[in-house]
């Protein structure tokens, strides 16, 4: 259920060992390669600023946050200049970000109609599977997965997607948060209801029905889709399209192989996979970005490691993470921000007094 996924989740990434003045380094934590999310069914949709990255297929995994690397021991500042080195990193702390992940559905087939109409009680006929059926609307508040098997080497996966209202595309009655689980089906059964006696006509629920998917996403128009009319047995509505009644079994062979064909239409007709998808966070080498008067702010992952990892409090490792700023372009970059002497620079936690370069 797509309710287990509806809480507040802390992945605490561990901190790297810290390196010792005997020649060793520090351990890397379990988690040093960081916090990956992996698609297990359904579709992933992770928002990260402004980035959205999408876990499309079984198993595809996106690297959201890594943990700290362990700290080098004395032993790796040894050169010709540095016969014996005092110093040793510290561990890394692990990065950390907030993620909104937004979980869609993926089925074959995406029964689409207003509350009431039958779906559920289709699904239940179809498949194997036991949604909650009542006469009265919104019964479905959440999407139900079921697979309807033909044979030995046909099956597919049907949806039932609760009750669409007028102005679902606008987020009436949930309905942003109920179309969101069509995006992904490959093939819409459209249902129509023709035993409702206050309700709008066949032809009107149609016409609203593919009104708001077109609003919401204009190309589930284009998708494959068969319109029936559903509550036969007791229909008082004219229609001259396909018809059927769930409780009676009239109607729903012939439903279930029309539906069966596209699905396998639109199965061939999609790209082959590219295999296992892995999405890592962009490299991130240094900004510098105004905090105040003649105050600036180092950010940027690669910039603070060479602050987190060395210790600032011997003279001999200040000048090695001047060695590294050097190395990464800082001078230069602050140079270009207008960094005066005097300013004073924040990297993390970390401050230093800014002097020009002669």
């Amino acid at each position: 259920m797509l309710s287990k996924a509806q809480v507040v989740r802390v992945y605490a990434l561990e901190t790297g060992g810290r390196g010792t003045y005997d020649m060793q380094s520090g351990v890397d934590p379990e988690l040093k390669k960081g916090k990956a999310i992996s698609s297990a069914v359904g579709y992933a949709q992770l928002l990260h600023g402004n980035s959205v990255n999408g876990l499309v297929n079984h198993g595809d995994r996106w690297l959201c946050a890594a943990g700290g690397r362990g700290g080098r021991g004395n032993g790796k500042f040894l050169s010709n200049k540095r016969r014996a080195p005092s110093f040793a990193e510290q561990g890394e702390h692990g990065q950390d970000c907030w993620l909104k992940l937004e979980l869609k559905l993926m089925a074959d087939v995406a029964l689409v109609g207003f509350p009431n109409v039958g779906k559920s009680t289709l699904i239940s006929v179809i498949s194997a599977a036991k949604p909650k059926i009542a006469d009265y609307p919104f019964t479905t508040l959440e999407p139900n997965l079921g697979v309807v098997k033909i044979d030995d080497h046909t099956d597919f996966v049907v949806a039932d997607i609760p009750g669409l209202i007028e102005g679902a595309s606008e987020g009436k009655g949930l309905g942003h948060q109920f179309l969101r689980h069509i995006e992904r089906a490959r093939v819409l059964c459209v249902m129509l209801d023709l035993a409702a006696v206050d309700e709008a006509s066949p032809e009107e629920q149609e016409r609203i029905l593919l009104h708001e998917l077109g609003e919401y996403r204009p190309e589930l128009l284009e998708r494959p889709r068969v319109v029936v009319g559903t509550k036969a047995d007791i229909a008082v509505a004219d229609w001259s399209g396909i018809r059927l009644s769930a409780v009676t079994g009239d109607g729903v062979r012939d439903l279930v192989g029309r539906l069966a064909a596209l699905v396998h239409e639109a199965r061939n007709d999609q790209p082959a996979n590219a295999g296992l998808v892995i999405i890592r966070p962009d490299a991130e080498g240094g900004r510098v970005e105004r905090v105040g008067e003649h105050e600036f702010r180092l950010v940027g992952r690669q910039v603070e490691r060479v602050v987190a990892l060395n210790d600032v409090t011997t003279p001999e490792a200040l000048s090695y993470i001047d060695f590294q700023m050097k190395r990464l372009g800082v001078p230069r970059i602050l140079a270009r921000a207008g960094a005066q002497d005097g300013d004073i620079i924040w990297v993390a936690s970390f401050s230093f007094e800014y002097q020009q370069e002669a």
